[in-house]
């Protein structure tokens, strides 16, 4: 027997014992050769009569397993793979077969009359969970504070597809099985442990000892539900009346909290329900066929793509240019301690970065370090943070309000207002503390990068780095390339975003460049369709429902209505529009001129917020300037509704592309995704184009959009090129930008 990721080895005892560990890689993944791996000693364990019974465990310090390899799970649930045709008969099956495969494997183990026990050194996520419930016993390390289990596929648009459906929920019972399972959600060795879910818990060296003297000990194990008269815990929908009542609970939270777009969830709940009413074999196919139907669907396909792959290759880096040495940073200084200064000197003293935080005056930079002093004092509080460790941040972030302080630091940060002149003023001080090797980066939401660069006597080493609020929880940072910005910049900035543990994505010089530009499109449709005489409610509510995190209306105010309405005299000053005449501007004016009410801010905009700044309602007087011409929502209206608020979001980031603001259509995405919260099930607004609708039906519905409703929607030469050609953006746009493509 020839195994490529497990060593497989027989001691004097007759207990075999098989251990994983993937060549080349830090952490085990179930391959496509792990899987046949398992499969054949799955077969050596059943059929050789010398063998008495089979112990698993990871030749890896970092764990047992992080479940299934994603990038391979397409090959391994295909048709086959014979190029001849087939029938759609013969196509399901060949899908099936190869997706029952591995839980095929599993039961056969589990039923093949001889004890298996799973050492447990580390996490043992998805597939890897799956793989250890298929065994009779499970011993997990208790010295190992990194250890954690889960089922975490519907995070990424699946479900679990190697037992864990059925497994869990006949372990732990369906009410305690099903949060885990539908939210995802990782836990400890000690919850384990309570739960069920593992029997025994030693210390990281004695696992595989323990593990096989309980081999030794049992050899007629059997799976509890292998067992004559097993009951699942807590009974099962049909029969008990309180496992009934969770399903229909769970039914409406589910709906509740995803509003019907992600099809995984529902096939989850269907999955558990109709599995654990028959036995587990049964269970076991229902679960396959649930998986295969979700791994299709589109919205798994982009969730995978843009949640799992993209965001694990831009956060190692991916988007870095190459070619140049990895940039050190020890010291970053960052000018203006106001919220936005004062979030980023925190994250970086967190990740271990010396950090000046300048302000005008002493006093100024001392209230932005009293920023981190409050996250601290909660860390600590709350216990996730010692005492000595919270010192030790702390004593990392030195305010001032000297430059002097300035001297030395690799990188700098310029924090302060969205003021062009203030902005150069700070530029040119900075810059002479500077070596000619440290980076100029301006932390600005809208203000052209080229244009700031003229202020700089190093253009090439001047660069956007737009963090987002509150930083220390958001976790994207999109850096800006203005016309004279390096790529060794660049490179640098890269190291800088990745230092402080949050994922890059990197756009070119633009008004608004990619996030706030487009990002803006949402809320200017929720005031399209006020103004055409909506219920705010219907705006609202379709709004969360089509995906996104709040209401249109309710981000306006979390922006800040007078910034709404300073943005919109703006553009429309230098468009040579008339102000006077656009209601949409005066009904701005008259909320916040008139009325007061300038968002969330001050308590009270289009909502009326509570004293912790929460919105308790819709203002009842926001329909005084506009009459009420839609006060229902028919589902044919609903989808409309979604169709002009995504479509139009997703119209201005193909716009971006064509002008090449965006290269890389995982910027794309992944900053659609973190940066404003495009609708996260899409995969992001690229993949919403190219997986969602495909490029011609969207381009068809967004001219059918701009006919009804305006130019806005109107799809752009590049779109239609893409059409025509049958090209999606990732192809068109693939990882590495314009120079992958021109390599390729």
């Amino acid at each position: 027997m020839k195994l490529e990721t497990f060593s497989f080895d027989i001691d004097a005892d007759g207990i075999a014992h098989a251990v994983f560990d993937v060549p080349g890689r830090s952490m085990n993944t179930l391959t496509g050769k792990a899987v046949a791996d398992i499969i054949a000693f799955t077969q050596e364990v059943a059929t050789n009569d010398a063998i008495k019974g089979l112990v698993i465990s990871s030749g890896k310090a970092s764990g047992f397993c992080a479940g299934a390899d994603l990038g391979e799970m397409g090959d391994r649930a295909g048709s086959g793979g014979s190029s001849e045709p087939k029938s759609e008969a013969e196509i399901k099956k060949a899908q099936f077969d190869a997706g029952f495969s591995l839980n095929k494997t599993l039961r056969q183990l589990e039923t093949c009359g001889k004890p298996v026990a799973v050492a447990l050194n580390g996490l043992a996520l998805g597939g890897g969970l799956e793989v250890a419930l298929a065994g009779h016993y499970r011993v997990a390390a208790n010295d190992n504070p990194k250890l954690q289990f889960g089922l975490p596929e519907a995070k990424i648009g699946l479900l679990p597809g190697a037992g864990g459906t059925q497994r869990l929920p006949r372990l732990v019972g369906v009410q305690t099985a099903l949060p885990l399972i539908l939210q995802g959600e990782s836990f400890n060795a000690e919850k384990a442990l309570a739960m069920g879910v593992v029997n025994e818990l030693a210390p990281s060296s004695e696992t595989v000892a323990k593990a096989k003297a309980w081999v030794k000990a049992n050899p007629k194990a059997k799976a509890p539900w292998d067992e004559k008269g097993f009951k699942v815990p807590g009974g099962v929908p049909h029969r008990a009346p309180g496992a009934g009542q969770v399903m229909t609970m769970a039914n409406s939270m589910l709906h509740a909290k995803t509003y019907g777009n992600y099809p995984a969830q529902l096939n989850i709940l269907s999955c558990v329900y109709e599995g654990i009413m028959v036995p587990i074999d049964a269970g076991l196919r229902i679960e396959t066929r649930y998986f295969i139907n979700t791994q299709q669907r589109p919205e798994a396909k982009a969730m995978i793509r843009s949640l799992f792959l993209s965001t694990q290759a831009l956060s190692k880096g991916g988007n870095r240019p190459a070619g140049y040495p990895k940039y050190e940073l020890k010291k970053v200084a960052v000018i203006g301690a106001g919220l936005m200064g004062a979030g980023i000197a925190y994250v970086q003293a967190k990740a271990g970065i010396q950090t000046v935080l300048v302000d005008v005056s002493m006093e100024n930079a001392e209230k932005g370090k009293d920023y981190s002093r409050k996250l601290v004092e909660k860390d600590v509080s709350r216990g996730k943070l010692t005492q000595e460790k919270g010192d030790a941040l702390l004593a990392l972030i030195t305010p001032t309000a000297s430059y002097d302080d300035v001297k030395g630091a690799d990188l700098v940060v310029e924090a302060v207002f969205e003021n062009e002149e203030l902005k150069a003023k700070i530029t040119k001080m900075a810059e002479e503390q500077l070596a000619d090797t440290a980076v100029m980066g301006s932390n600005t939401s809208t203000l052209p990068i080229t244009g700031l660069a003229k202020a700089s006597k190093r253009p090439a080493n001047f660069i956007g780095i737009h963090f987002f609020s509150p930083v220390e929880r958001m976790g994207l940072v999109e850096i800006i390339s203005g016309e004279e910005t390096s790529e060794e910049t660049l490179a640098k900035t890269i190291d800088y975003v990745l230092a402080i543990r949050k994922t890059p994505i990197v756009v070119n010089d633009s008004r608004g460049f990619y996030t706030s530009r487009c990002f803006g499109t949402y809320t200017r449709e929720g005031m399209e369709m006020l103004a055409e005489g909506i219920k705010p409610a219907i705006i609202e509510n379709v709004g969360r429902q089509c995906g996104m995190p709040m209401g249109a209306l309710e981000v306006t105010d979390s922006v800040g209505i007078d910034t709404a309405l300073k943005v919109t005299r703006a553009t429309a000053e230098a468009m040579g529009a008339d102000v006077q005449g656009d209601e949409r501007t005066q009904f701005l004016a008259w909320l916040v001129e008139d009325q007061g009410r300038v968002g969330r801010k001050a308590g009270k905009g289009f909502y009326d917020y509570n004293e912790k700044g929460k919105p308790e309602r819709l203002w009842p007087d926001i329909n005084k300037m506009i009459e009420v011409k839609v006060d229902e929502c028919p589902p044919a209206l609903k989808t409309e509704l979604t169709h002009r608020f995504l479509v139009r979001q997703a119209i201005e980031v193909a716009r971006c592309f064509e002008e090449g603001v965006i290269t890389d259509a995982r910027d794309a995405d992944i900053g659609s995704i973190l940066a404003w919260g495009f609708a996260p099930y899409t995969g992001g607004c690229a993949s919403y184009m190219d997986l969602i609708w495909g490029i011609k039906p969207f381009v068809e519905e967004a001219d059918r959009l701009a006919d009804k409703y305006g130019e806005r929607f109107r799809p752009n030469d590049l779109l239609r090129d893409m059409a025509a050609k049958a090209e999606g953006f990732y192809d068109r746009f693939p990882p590495g930008g314009a120079k992958a493509k021109a390599a390729a």
